[in-house]
């Protein structure tokens, strides 16, 4: 049976554009339906062309951690102005600039030592992609050439360029571009307690599992050959913001530095203080260094496209220059936007923040949701919260991927009758079937609107499982 209609409440409600505006020609990701007009906005609130106020659940894909409040909005002007005053773009092949220096240096004062080089681009891929030619040049510099495999995990998402889609692991996503894909990528298990915790297994033995499983990978393809490990330290929208067991990321470190094989943290869509930290490896629950990490969405706070990575002093000192570059790497105006951020997220003590409210969310949700049928986990550190929904609570079997029920449900929210905007996902189970809405509000968040958010979500849920016949 197909799945049930939702009334197309997202388009926008007129039948001829106005005289003054030129039709839409941009071509959206999102097929089947005309998206909303965004013409205002302030804190978490979207204000739509059609009167709509719809509440910011996710900032995109957890991009807007600062919201758009009037003095965040102030303060960014100012530093676009600032840097557009010196320069507004040079060549980093010729250059460097105030932007670029000052975000550099706070970022790596912010790890305390444990990295010390920085590279900036304009997207999350773009750093993965940066970051696997990283990890390759560090081998040839240091006399391993034959390293050319990399290791990550199933149901992994790392962007959507070929590199990156290479690395990943998501079944639709990488579909129809299977037959272009990297050969030279390899994926062990990934690390969910919540579906692949045998029955009767602990913790540390289910770490043991895995631990062996990437200690085999890596002797399949010849321990001379692997070039690195890459992984996210919270997974977000492949699985929806699924945290490490503990002591897993201390058994995959020892079994990186027993083969010479990097690790790779990638920290783009959880890293910026996502879950109460700015470095995700800073969390107690990690608490491991990689040897590289990528960074990019909350990094511009969604004002500028920027994204970049940061290395330590094992790569830096064989390094030498780096044999990649892009027109816009360390972009003046986007680093000084994304250096202000930074200013703003220490300035106003927004990670302890993240940390309390976050706490207030996943109570909340737990409080209103926990048992609800069709909600099968609700997991996730700081104010990176997702809830994964499932066909049976007990056997944990997903809806099929054809009913799009997280698609669903994220469209019913941005109906006039709710007014929320909660970000949504497919393939969770197994790369395919599964759904997972994600709750990544800004990090400026008030309790009562945490409270909003927490209620929207729980009625619109609620209100969509009731009324889906075809489920």
């Amino acid at each position: 049976m197909a799945p049930a209609a939702i009334p197309d409440e997202t388009s926008e409600e007129s039948s001829h554009p106005p005289s003054n505006e030129a039709p839409n020609l941009i071509f959206h990701p999102t097929a089947g339906y005309k998206l909303p007009r965004l013409v205002g906005s302030d804190g978490i609130h979207l204000f739509c062309k059609d009167g709509r106020d719809i509440v910011d659940a996710c900032g995109g894909p957890g991009v807007a951690c600062l919201g758009q409040g009037s003095e965040v909005k102030k303060r960014i002007k100012a530093a676009e102005d600032r840097q557009r005053n010196e320069v507004a773009y040079s060549s980093a092949h010729f250059f460097t600039t105030t932007g670029a220096g000052d975000l550099e240096e706070c970022l790596i004062e912010s790890t305390d030592g444990k990295m010390t080089g920085a590279w900036f681009c304009s997207s999350g891929s773009e750093s993965l992609e940066a970051g696997i030619k990283l990890a390759r040049q560090f081998h040839v510099r240091t006399g391993h050439p034959l390293r050319v495999n990399f290791i990550a995990r199933k149901n992994s998402y790392h962007g959507s360029t070929l590199g990156a889609l290479s690395l990943g692991s998501h079944e639709w996503r990488r579909e129809i571009y299977e037959p272009m894909l990297g050969q030279n990528f390899s994926h062990v298990s990934r690390c969910n307690a919540y579906r692949d915790l045998g029955p009767g297994e602990t913790i540390p033995q289910y770490v043991a599992r895995l631990k062996q499983e990437l200690v085999d990978e890596i002797e399949r393809l010849g321990r001379e050959t692997v070039c690195a490990f890459v992984v996210e330290p919270v997974v977000g929208a492949a699985m929806g913001s699924v945290p490490p067991v503990p002591g897993y990321f201390r058994a995959m470190r020892e079994v990186c530095d027993e083969y010479g094989v990097l690790l790779v943290f990638d920290e783009v869509m959880c890293g910026m203080g996502r879950i109460g930290y700015l470095h995700a490896w800073q969390h107690p629950l990690i608490d491991v260094v990689p040897d590289v990490q990528t960074f990019g969405k909350g990094l511009g706070a969604g004002y500028q496209p920027v994204a970049g990575i940061m290395f330590g002093k094992k790569i830096a000192d064989v390094l030498g220059p780096f044999a990649h570059g892009q027109t816009y790497q360390h972009h003046p105006i986007a680093c000084a936007v994304a250096y202000e951020v930074q200013c703003m997220i220490r300035e106003w003590n927004l990670l302890h923040k993240v940390n309390v409210m976050g706490k207030r969310l996943i109570r909340g949700l737990h409080t209103e949701l926990d048992k609800h049928p069709k909600v099968g986990d609700i997991r996730g550190l700081g104010q990176f919260i997702s809830l994964e929904f499932v066909k049976d609570k007990k056997t944990k079997e997903p809806f099929p991927h054809r009913f799009q029920v997280a698609e669903r449900i994220h469209r019913l929210g941005m109906q006039r009758s709710h007014c929320i905007c909660l970000y949504h996902g497919q393939g969770c189970a197994d790369g395919k079937n599964g759904d997972i809405v994600m709750v990544m509000p800004a990090y400026t968040v008030t309790e009562d609107e945490i409270d909003m958010i927490v209620d929207r979500t729980a009625i619109v849920i609620r209100e969509f499982f009731e009324t889906a016949a075809d489920l």
